[in-house]
């Protein structure tokens, strides 16, 4: 039997990575590749294709048209995966892609939380479906990325914690259900780090704002957009690092008894902890600054955004635990 702390070699296996066409998963493919694996990196558009392309470093890396939201491109792309592994099979799928869209659960517009849904969960879930004979064949192995949030729900993020929550949950039911094929399924969970994913988030928030109606945005308005800017500046303090999460992707591929969590960054490790000690009204209270309107600021509708982290919490307030989702999106 392999011992616990060996690895598998990674040379001539194939791996799958979704939303790799910046951030996280770009990182990862790169890295994965470097490592050994044969990467199929999923992107959206030909510019990200042409990208990763000239990135490559082994000439192992082939970019695959990939959207999660349409059923075309998915069967599109385990077709093309299917005709170049061949019997070998499929060893990795690194469920990567997804977007973040926040803003105050009263201000989302549903057809809104109906993309953050149909993005982060059931195109992951559909991309797990059609990918599964060729780990089947392969006797892989599938890594959901999710995030701290999906042990915490912020405040402003829940659309995205809910979709978070869920893959955790997709996680766990998976890894049961595809155990008597033996393929392992195991979760990456980012904290704060510095990607492209902020300017993503901090305009999908505005964007949310812009749009909200009446009294309700007026509200929110400046809490909120105080809470854009704790995310960016937390994002760029954290000492974890793009790399920190491509090497625990490879961790869950190689490892001989894979865990079934990898949590990147202390962030991450303090807010489940937090989850699973304290009570929820200790969290509520801990939480309570970031929503808490300031009355001598102005709504800051029609204004422009805030500089990142030039608004930090008022005097004698205490810190928020760690306000970040994953950083992992296309």
């Amino acid at each position: 039997m392999i011992g616990a702390g060996r690895r598998i070699d990674a040379r001539g296996r194939a791996v799958v990575v979704t939303g790799a066409s910046s951030g996280l998963g770009r990182e990862a493919a790169l890295h994965l590749e470097r490592a050994g694996f044969r990467v199929f990196a999923g992107v959206r558009d030909r510019a990200a294709a042409d990208d990763l392309a000239a990135a490559t470093t082994a000439g192992r890396l082939t970019p695959l048209r990939l959207d999660v939201t349409r059923a075309d491109q998915i069967r599109g792309a385990v077709d093309e995966v299917a005709r170049q592994v061949g019997a070998g099979g499929l060893w990795g799928l690194v469920n990567n892609a997804g977007i973040s869209l926040p803003g105050p659960l009263e201000c989302l517009p549903p057809e809104q939380l109906r993309r953050q849904l149909d993005t982060n969960v059931v195109g992951q879930v559909a991309v797990i479906q059609g990918f599964l004979p060729l780990l089947r064949t392969g006797r892989g192995r599938i890594v959901n990325v999710t995030s701290g949030l999906g042990r915490v729900a912020l405040p402003y993020l829940g659309a995205y914690a809910a979709a978070q929550f869920a893959k955790e949950a997709v996680s766990d039911s998976l890894r049961r259900e595809l155990r008597p094929f033996g393929i392992a399924v195991s979760v990456v969970q980012p904290g704060a780090i510095q990607t492209p994913i902020w300017d993503k988030v901090a305009d999908a928030g505005t964007e949310t704002m812009a749009q909200a109606a009446g009294r309700a945005g007026d509200l929110y308005a400046e809490p909120f957009g105080r809470f854009l800017a704790r995310l960016a500046a937390q994002a760029r303090r954290s000492g974890t690092t793009p790399a920190d999460f491509a090497r625990a992707v490879a961790r869950a591929l190689t490892a001989a008894r894979p865990r079934t969590r990898y949590p990147v960054g202390g962030d991450v490790r303090l807010g489940s902890l937090a989850a699973r000690l304290l009570p929820d009204t200790l969290l509520d209270r801990n939480f309570a600054p970031l929503v808490r309107a300031r009355p001598d600021r102005r709504p800051l509708t029609g204004e422009p955004r805030p500089a990142p982290g030039d608004q930090g919490p008022a005097a004698g307030e205490p810190r928020p635990a760690s306000l970040a989702p994953t950083s992992s999106e296309d």
